[in-house]
C-alpha cells in the first residue's frame, strides 16, 4: 500500500530540478522516495523538509555514527572560510537554561583542505549536501563560493552573513546595502546552484535584510541564526565564555524565531516566491509544524541534535502522523497556512 503513495525521484527529473533556472547540472543520484513529505527547495529535491543546521554535525559523515543520513532531507556543513581558522579560545560552549551558548569562532580547516579532504567524503553522502560559507570580505566570500559551483556533489550554498567585515568593522548581515551587494557578487560566481542566505536576528528590522537578500538575487532564506547573548560565572565573577558573548540557540529562542519567520514570510518571501528554511529551537514535530504554518518550507534542527541525534527522523514521523490525522495531502500545504487576525478567511471547499 505504501508503494502506491510514493514514487521514485526519476519521475521528477524535469526542468523544475535538473534543468532549473540555475543551468543544466547533473546532481548525484540519491535514493530519494517522493512522498507527502518530499519538497523542492529552490531547485533541490529533498525527500523530506528536515535539514541539519550548520555547525552542529561537522563537514560530512561525522553524524553517520548516530543516524542513517539517507533519512535527512539535506545535510548542511559547518561554515567554510577561505583560510583555515582556529576559532576562539575555550570555553567556547556553555549550556544554559533552555538552550546553549556557543562562541566557536568559525573554526574550520579552510577552503583548500575542505576541497582535498572533505569533498571525497561528501561524494559518498546519501542525501543532498549544502555547504555553508562564511567570510570577512567580498573577496573571501566570492573565492570560497566560486569553488563550489563546479562540484556536482554540492547541491547548494548557504551564506553565513553574520561574520564581521574587517574592511569597515560592520557585519554583512546587519547592513542591507552591503548585504545586497555581497549577494550580487556571489551570484556571479555561482550560476549553477541555488544560493541560500542565512539571516542574522541581531538587527532592528529583519525584513530589511531579508528584502536586501531577495533583491540581491538569493534563491532561499534561512532564519534565524543565533542571538547574541552571555552567561556569567557568579563565583569567578567572569563571563562563562572566553569570548564574553556567544550565540544563543535552543528552545529558549523558538518563540522569537517563529515570529521572525512569520514576519519575513508575510512581508517579503511570500510575494517574492522565496522559500524559507525555518530554524531556532526546533525539538519536536509540533515545533516543526509551527514553523511550517508560519511560512517555512523546510526546517533546520541544530541544538536538539546534541540531545537526541535522531530528532530529524522523529520529527518526520510526527509530521506524517499529523498530516494523516488532519487529512492533509502534502506537507507543502502547511507552509504559510497560519491565520492571523485581520486575514481574509479562506474560501470554504463546500457550497
Amino acid at each position: 500500500m505504501k508503494r502506491d503513495k510514493t514514487m521514485h525521484l526519476s519521475r521528477f527529473t524535469s526542468s523544475r530540478f535538473m534543468h532549473s533556472a540555475f543551468g543544466i547540472r547533473h546532481f548525484p543520484s540519491y535514493n530519494i522516495i517522493v512522498s507527502k513529505l518530499s519538497i523542492n527547495l529552490a531547485g533541490i529535491q529533498l525527500a523530506n523538509p528536515m535539514l541539519t543546521c550548520s555547525g552542529t554535525s561537522g563537514y560530512a559523515a561525522e553524524y553517520a555514527d548516530f543516524i542513517d543520513l539517507s533519512k535527512l532531507g539535506a545535510f548542511v556543513t559547518k561554515s567554510i572560510t577561505r583560510e583555515p581558522r582556529k576559532g576562539n579560545e575555550p570555553a567556547r560552549v556553555v549550556e544554559v537554561r533552555a538552550g546553549m551558548l556557543n562562541a566557536i569562532g568559525l573554526a574550520n580547516v579552510g577552503l583548500d583542505r575542505f576541497l582535498s579532504e572533505k569533498i571525497p567524503l561528501i561524494h559518498k553522502m546519501p542525501c543532498p549536501v549544502i555547504v555553508n560559507v562564511a567570510g570577512h570580505s567580498f573577496d573571501d566570500y566570492t573565492a570560497t563560493v566560486a569553488a563550489m559551483d563546479s562540484l556536482d556533489c554540492i547541491a547548494g550554498v548557504e551564506l553565513n552573513v553574520s561574520c564581521p567585515n574587517v574592511k569597515d568593522g560592520l557585519t554583512f548581515g546587519t547592513h542591507p546595502g552591503r548585504l545586497k551587494e555581497l549577494i550580487q557578487q556571489v551570484k556571479t560566481v555561482l550560476p549553477h546552484k541555488p544560493l541560500i542566505v542565512k539571516l542574522s536576528p541581531n538587527v532592528e528590522d529583519i525584513t530589511a535584510t531579508a528584502r536586501a537578500a531577495v533583491e540581491g538575487g538569493c534563491n532561499a532564506l534561512s532564519l534565524t541564526n543565533t542571538f547574541t547573548a552571555m552567561a556569567i560565572d557568579i563565583y569567578k565573577k567572569r563571563p562563562r565564555l572566553a569570548n564574553v558573548t556567544g550565540g544563543l540557540s535552543g528552545p529558549a529562542i523558538k518563540p522569537i524565531a517563529l515570529h521572525l519567520v512569520s514576519r519575513v514570510y508575510r512581508m517579503v518571501a511570500k510575494q517574492a516566491n522565496i522559500p524559507i528554511i525555518g530554524m531556532g529551537g526546533v525539538q519536536t514535530w509540533s515545533d516543526a509544524v509551527e514553523f511550517l504554518l508560519a511560512g517555512a518550507t523546510a526546517i533546520g534542527v541544530g541544538t536538539a541534535l546534541f540531545v537526541d541525534p535522531a530528532t530529524p527522523v522523529n520529527i518526520c514521523t510526527g509530521i506524517e502522523d499529523y498530516l494523516d490525522k488532519m487529512k492533509i495531502n502534502h506537507v507543502s500545504e502547511l507552509t504559510g497556512a497560519l491565520q492571523l487576525p485581520g486575514d481574509q478567511p479562506k474560501a470554504s471547499p463546500y457550497p
